[in-house]
């Protein structure tokens, strides 16, 4: 591999890894944040959305009503990947990044204050698959930015796997604390729960918003990207740069995506509406992914990205058998254990995966963060 070049006049070693670590620890706290705002909608859906918005339907009818709303946030996220990535590549990463973790941060804060189905009708429903549109832009937007964030401060490529687990990191982050907050407030709101409880965790979403924004305006932009501007090589429309450019790649890196998204919204989504227990165990398996995520994004550095990926494929297919089997004994402690342990194979893959697709130069990450010129800089 070759080193990223960076800019003319850059700064003094101590400074570059001063703002180094500034860049992940703002990757992975806007990461953090914007995936607690997206998955505390999925914890959210299979425990109170069909009661509150579909209750006409058969309860397992309402539960897959309100998973119909919650896929709209799917639909929106390549849409904000192009939006932010065009963005994010024509005046700055910075710039993008703190674009995406407002509307992320708002839209959940929004939520908190749509009414169900007794107050108006299907237009609560309505309202809330809107909401959930503007919310999947905004995450759809993030993830490549975070990744270059961090990637782009960094000056040589020893350490790239272990530095871009870190925005991968804010996955099991805001994993944890979503579920961490519906438990709390659902003890802390009983029987009210359906009726206000659901609500503070949308509400809080603002506060971390504030956290991240404040964190996110005091880092510099990408050497990267500066020199990019300073040599006169932004591109006017990226997206169709990439996409007109690299259409295999893009495609591949849709597939390797998959791999590891499908799996893990069952692990994470789906699988709340067997029952409130299983919240505990997905705040467990989400402390198994502190230490998972950054480690297989180590291993990568030292084994190879494709190596520990398809370790990783090839363990979450074997692993889903395994899984299914361990739910369906309907022993706690065998659904306990099997939740905990549905991450590790995922972590496998997720931890290396920012590194792969831009190393790869399977677009530039998010669709098209990383513009041609910045893709040339980062394959090997």
């Amino acid at each position: 591999m070759t080193a990223i070049e960076i800019t003319p006049g850059a700064l003094a070693t101590a400074d570059h890894r001063s703002q180094l670590r500034r860049a992940v620890i703002a990757s992975t706290v806007g990461t953090t944040i914007e995936w607690y705002d997206f998955l505390l909608y999925s914890v959210v859906t299979g425990l109170v959305f069909g009661k509150l918005f579909f209750p006409r339907s058969d309860p397992l009818v309402g539960v897959l009503e309100a998973f119909a709303v919650y896929t709209v946030g799917f639909i929106a996220r390549p849409i904000g990947a192009a939006i932010f990535g065009h963005f994010g590549d024509r005046i700055g990463r910075k710039a993008a990044l703190i674009a995406t973790l407002l509307i992320t941060g708002l839209s959940t804060f929004a939520v908190g204050f749509v009414p169900g189905y007794a107050t108006i009708g299907i237009w609560g429903a309505v309202i809330l698959t809107v909401i959930r549109f503007i919310q999947g832009v905004g995450v759809g937007g993030e993830w490549g930015g975070s990744v270059l964030l961090s990637m782009e401060w960094a000056r040589t490529n020893k350490h790239r796997g272990f530095i871009t687990s870190w925005p991968q990191f804010g996955g099991p982050a805001g994993l944890f604390l979503a579920n961490m907050a519906v438990l709390v407030f659902s003890a802390i709101s009983g029987d009210q729960f359906l009726v206000w409880g659901w609500r503070i965790p949308f509400f809080l979403s603002i506060i971390m918003v504030a956290v991240g924004l404040y964190i996110r305006l005091g880092i510099l932009e990408t050497p990267v990207f500066r020199r990019l501007v300073a040599e006169e090589r932004i591109e006017r429309v990226p997206v169709l740069e990439v996409i007109k450019r690299q259409p295999k790649q893009v495609i591949l890196a849709a597939l390797a995506r998959m791999a590891e998204q499908a799996p893990a919204y069952i692990y994470l989504a789906f699988v709340v509406a067997y029952g409130d227990f299983l919240l505990t165990a997905l705040v467990a398996a989400g402390l198994v992914s502190f230490v998972t995520i950054p480690l297989s994004g180590h291993l990568s550095d030292r084994f190879g990205r494709k190596r520990i990926y398809l370790i990783g494929s090839i363990a979450t297919g074997v692993f889903g058998f395994i899984y299914f089997a361990m739910l369906n004994t309907i022993v706690p402690g065998w659904i306990f254990l099997g939740i905990v342990l549905s991450f590790v194979p995922h972590d496998v893959m997720y931890g290396p995966q920012a590194a792969l697709i831009a190393e790869r130069r399977l677009l530039g990450l998010s669709i098209s963060r990383s513009s041609r010129a910045t893709a040339d800089r980062l394959h090997e």
